[in-house]
């Protein structure tokens, strides 16, 4: 036998027989979700906040609206810089009342 042909050979069953990986591409993982933020959104049309802080980007909040849209907000917005102070206060109250 040619020797190409025994070096394919071997090349596919090693990668046939290599174990698969269910992690992510990098370019997945580091990808931040939010690219661009929004300002101003309507409070009572927001249904859900989501919360992500991965390595590789800054502070990301996205809001699911009543209308199954997505849009990522400025964290610096002053009414979410509020609304994250009292649910953090909240969070401290009822950890004390455990206590």
């Amino acid at each position: 036998m040619d020797v190409k042909l025994i070096v394919i050979f071997a090349l596919m069953a090693v990668v046939m027989h290599a174990p698969v990986l269910n992690a992510k591409p990098i370019s997945l993982v580091e990808r931040c979700w939010c690219r661009s933020t929004v300002n101003t959104v309507p409070q009572r049309s927001i249904r859900e906040l989501k919360f992500l802080h991965t390595p590789n980007c800054p502070f990301q909040v996205i809001a699911k609206l009543k209308n199954n849209k997505e849009v990522c907000i400025n964290p610096e917005t002053k009414w979410l810089q509020q609304y994250l102070r009292s649910a953090m206060n909240k969070m401290k109250k009822a950890q004390q009342q455990q206590s």
